[in-house]
């Protein structure tokens, strides 16, 4: 409003100097100067409104362009009307335009029939020349305007869209810290706890086998704790120093795993290829499917339970297959209709579906043919040169 309020002054000024020039030159039609000054106010204050009230602000102007245009004041009733259609056209849009145009002509028409002039030709080629130049400078401008929301609009959405997979990525990677939590206390915890049984028992007529089962629980919760340290590291800190700050198992820790779920009571048969130089996803995505499967088998196959665990390579294809014979709770379960970790959709199993469908793997679990549970997955191998 600060620079339509510039030119209203300065258009209004322009009409004041024209009116004191015909004074000096005696014109018999000019009004006196206590009209012709309200008039011209009258004629440049509605272009102050111009921008935020377009529609408004122009039929103020066509109205009080008929009084200005008869007693012949100057430019403004002119540029004021021009203003005010390039002005309808590019805030108000082509409809309000149009409307506007054909009131305008509809009082040009009326005011130059009654005025009666010689020269009706040039003055309506004038006018439909006016109009025309405006109209077009005001498709431009507004074109542009459009242009620049639409441009504004876009650059806000990506900044949604941006902010919007930003949660997205905090959320996935606080549901695979989860994971990885899940991982390292319910393998730990229920090691821990079979230890812990087992020393009570034999504390009085076994005090060896109780002192390698606390020794083993003592083992297993420095280990834990190693873990999660440094998983909580990675929530605490965002610097980057090159070095690992998750937990970082590999396909090669198997046979650690084994052994301490040996010690654990559970004898693991392993059995694994030469799996060479794995990527680190696919790595640990197999060494957690094992590390589940192995504590599900601690938790549920029941006393003297054996696991077995094959892990074989074929091509571009990691094949894990870790099975138990023990009866468990599972036939129970499934037969009351209830669900288990053991079974598909429990906690456990849900972030081992998760790994092997982030490698683009499969993953099948269920009660083993011959008895027991069994877990079978197979994850592509994207090898990187």
């Amino acid at each position: 409003m600060a620079g339509d309020t510039v030119l209203a002054v300065l258009l209004g000024l322009v009409d004041m100097l024209l009116f004191v020039a015909d004074g000096f030159a005696e014109m018999p039609e000019l009004p006196p100067w206590y009209v012709a000054v309200p008039v011209n106010i009258a004629m440049v204050t509605p272009l102050v409104f111009r921008r935020k009230s377009p529609l408004w602000s122009a039929y103020a102007v066509l109205v009080i362009s008929i009084v200005h245009a008869t007693l012949l004041l100057g430019i403004g009733s002119v540029a004021g009307l021009a203003m005010s259609i390039y002005s309808v056209v590019v805030y108000a849009g082509r409809r309000q335009g149009l409307v506007f145009v054909g009131a305008v002509v509809v009082a040009s028409a009326v005011q130059l029939a009654l005025e009666e002039t010689d020269e009706l030709v040039i003055s309506v080629l004038f006018l439909a020349f006016g109009i025309a130049l405006c109209w077009t400078l005001g498709e431009f401008v507004g074109a542009r305007r459009a242009y620049d929301v639409e441009v504004e609009a876009r650059l806000h959405l990506l900044e949604t869209e941006r902010d919007q997979a930003t949660r997205i990525a905090v959320a996935e990677e606080r549901g695979r810290i989860a994971r990885e939590l899940h991982d390292v206390v319910a393998h730990a915890v229920s090691v821990m706890v079979v230890q812990a049984d087992g020393a009570s028992y034999a504390i009085q007529s076994n005090p060896e086998l109780a002192q390698r089962a606390l020794q083993t629980i003592s083992e297993t919760g420095r280990g834990a704790l190693g873990e999660l340290r440094r998983l909580l590291d990675v929530l605490r800190s965002d610097d980057a120093d090159g070095e690992p700050r998750v937990p970082q198992p590999d396909a090669h820790a198997l046979a650690d795993l084994a052994e301490r779920m040996r010690a654990a009571g559970v004898p693991v048969e392993l059995e694994t290829d030469e799996l060479g130089d794995l990527p680190a996803g696919v790595s640990l995505g197999v060494y957690r499917i094992v590390q589940e499967s192995l504590t599900n088998t601690l938790k549920h196959a029941g006393r003297g339970a054996t696991a077995s665990v094959r892990v074989h390579r074929t091509g571009d294809l990691i094949e894990v297959l870790v099975s138990d014979d023990g009866a468990g709770r599972v036939p129970q379960l499934i037969a009351a209709g209830r669900r288990d970790q053991r079974l598909p959709g429990g906690n456990g199993l849900i972030g081992m579906r998760e790994r092997a469908n982030v490698y683009g793997g499969t993953l099948e679990v269920g009660p083993a043919p011959g008895g027991g549970w069994q877990v079978r997955a197979a994850l592509p191998v994207r090898l990187t040169s």
